[in-house]
């Protein structure tokens, strides 16, 4: 029997959604406007490192990408960002993976309570969630950039203590969604189709290749 505070906290980018479809031309023409306000960027940032970051908070996004230019230029990067992003969604950029919807909404239909905790904006996260359609399965969703929270293990403590959660599971696939998982006594799920890397799923209790294999190990727990 599902007890009232068994909960499922999920990352989004790279967990429920496919990032790299909208994150890396929201990049670019970021990167382009910050040229054409007049800060120098010299050669863009890689593919690969554009993608090395996603799953970090904002600033620790722009001092990885641009660590040469002002904050003043970070602070307007956040902007075109944002703003390049969500016009990327009206042009059909981006997708969830693969069952993702079909997985919530049985995992819904159980009886668990559902949660988004990222490292994104507020606007962003909720604004992609409504636009693929996801956004009822959740209680709440809960981002650093509304908390201001400086790592994912705080804000999962805030949502823990604000939901009266005392059991659930972390889902990501980043090694902030693991260290966030132990640190608030979660059971722990990699997911090993995002944009982990080398050993940052290491300490997850289990890892996953798809998403529906979730279903799985969610049954398998109780």
């Amino acid at each position: 029997m599902i007890n009232i505070n068994d909960a499922i906290i999920f990352d989004f980018d790279g967990t429920l959604f496919q990032t790299e479809k909208l994150a890396i031309p929201s990049f670019k023409k970021t990167f382009q406007q910050l040229e054409n306000d007049g800060y120098h960027l010299g050669n863009f940032p890689s593919e690969e490192k554009m993608l090395s970051v996603i799953g970090m908070t904002l600033d620790d996004i722009w001092r990885n990408l641009l660590p040469n230019l002002p904050i003043a230029a970070h602070q307007r990067a956040n902007n075109y960002m944002l703003h390049n992003e969500l016009e990327a969604v009206k042009e059909n950029y981006g997708a969830l993976y693969p069952d993702v919807v079909e997985t919530l909404m049985l995992l819904k239909n159980k009886g668990y309570r559902l949660f988004i905790a990222s490292n994104g904006v507020k606007d962003y996260i909720t604004g992609i969630s409504e636009a693929f359609r996801i956004d009822h399965f959740f209680d709440a969703i809960y981002t650093a950039g509304e908390f201001q929270t400086e790592t994912k293990k705080d804000l999962v403590n805030i949502l823990l203590e604000n939901h009266s959660i005392n059991k659930g599971f972390m889902v990501g696939d980043r090694h902030s969604d693991v260290e966030a998982g132990i640190a608030n006594k979660l059971y722990v799920v990699g997911c090993d189709f995002g944009f982990s890397s080398g050993d940052e799923l290491l300490h997850a209790n289990v890892i996953i290749k798809e998403f529906n294999q979730l279903i799985d190990i969610i049954n398998g727990q109780k």
